[in-house]
């Protein structure tokens, strides 16, 4: 069966050319537009589709407030059209917080409209596996620097049992943790970054897989919400201690140095990225931190499609390093994980409310 898909958004242009496109692939089937939230709401009541296109800017009812209602009211995997601006990424940010399993960047010339849609068919056959149900609400927390915790006390955190546990072999000061995540990522990162400690004794590196100009919208998200410093990482930056950098979109981050003295190196890459490929991609990341760090290193892998992550894993425990996946319970799709558990990379395979705990105990 199809997956059904009622395309919301203002534009009548947009609306053509999205249904055009998307029923190129027989796998989607788009059962309705509709021109606002008020509208979508209620065609959603009436035809209950699989999956929901909502663009993030309309009139009567904008797409965070239609996202809200929809929520609180009927839950259905979403995914936002979100235009390239600044207030753009930063709404989009805050539909990921409310709900919505990913979004697509709108097309900022005519070129790029077959680019936009080929992202769009991934995004809607991955929300159309998505479990609404793992999809994390974030709970605001203080401000993050306005006290410093107890990192000991922290490591002390109660954790539930571990559904696979395994005894690491390696007894290194581990220096860097790299985080990898794709669909469902942003709700989940804000399940770990805000609970660390701003006193964390290492550096962390984000790589989750985003349109180019929203990475650095979610590191100041993530920034707003936690205690150590989020960053959108630069060329030439240092991995210091309490501080996370995210990856640029559109670039693989390699590590240059030794253990103590970490910088990171950018590059945007020779040729464009293949067709189911990424930049920054997961397993480029974490390969990098094995080759550089041996046993210094961690990888945690979180939700999302396909299987970037998986041979970066197994590098990182081939190296003694400590692994850990994100466990089928709590991720919002499966796939990543998996693939990373299949491969042998994962040491160990946690609900994702124990990894921050589980950081925090590993450093």
């Amino acid at each position: 069966m199809p997956i059904r898909v009622l395309v919301v958004d203002d534009s009548s242009l947009m609306r053509r050319l999205i249904v055009r496109f998307l029923e190129e692939d027989i796998n989607i089937k788009v059962i309705d537009t509709a021109v606002n939230g008020e509208e979508a709401l209620k065609k959603i009541q009436s035809l209950r589709p699989d999956v929901v296109t909502l663009d993030v800017e309309m009139p009567v009812l904008d797409g965070l407030s239609t996202l809200g209602r929809l929520m609180r009211l009927s839950p259905l995997p979403v995914v936002m059209l979100s235009a390239h601006t600044t207030e753009g990424a930063r709404a989009t940010m805050q539909a990921l917080a409310l709900g919505a399993v990913d979004f697509v960047a709108k097309p900022a010339k005519p070129g790029e409209m077959s680019a936009m849609v080929a992202d769009l068919k991934y995004k809607i056959k991955a929300a159309a596996q998505a479990s609404l149900k793992k999809i994390p609400a974030y709970t605001p927390r203080p401000a993050a620097r306005q006290k410093t915790r107890d990192i000991k006390a922290e490591a002390k955190m109660p954790l539930s049992p571990m559904p696979m546990p395994i005894t690491r072999s390696s007894g290194g000061k581990i220096e860097v943790v790299v985080i990898g995540s794709s669909t469902g990522g942003p709700a989940a990162l804000q399940q770990i970054v805000p609970l660390l400690p701003e006193n964390l004794p290492v550096g962390m590196v984000i790589v989750q897989h985003i349109p180019v100009g929203f990475s650095g919208p979610l590191a100041e998200h993530l920034d707003r919400k936690s205690k150590v410093k989020v960053k959108h990482a630069e060329q030439g930056d240092r991995i210091t201690p309490g501080q996370v950098l995210v990856s640029p979109a559109g670039y693989d981050l390699f590590f240059k140095g030794k253990p103590g003295s970490l910088t990171v190196y950018l590059d945007p890459g020779k040729a464009p990225v293949p067709p189911g490929g990424f930049r920054p991609s997961v397993d480029v990341v974490m390969k990098s931190a094995a080759e550089t760090l041996g046993s210094h290193a961690m990888g945690v892998l979180l939700t999302g499609m396909g299987k970037d992550g998986a041979q970066g894993m197994a590098a990182i425990r081939k190296g003694s390093g400590h692994t850990v996946a994100e466990d089928q319970s709590t991720c919002v799709v499966y796939g990543m994980p998996r693939a990373a558990i299949e491969m042998g990379g994962a040491e160990m395979v946690l609900p994702l409310n124990e990894i921050a705990g589980e950081i925090i105990r590993s450093v």
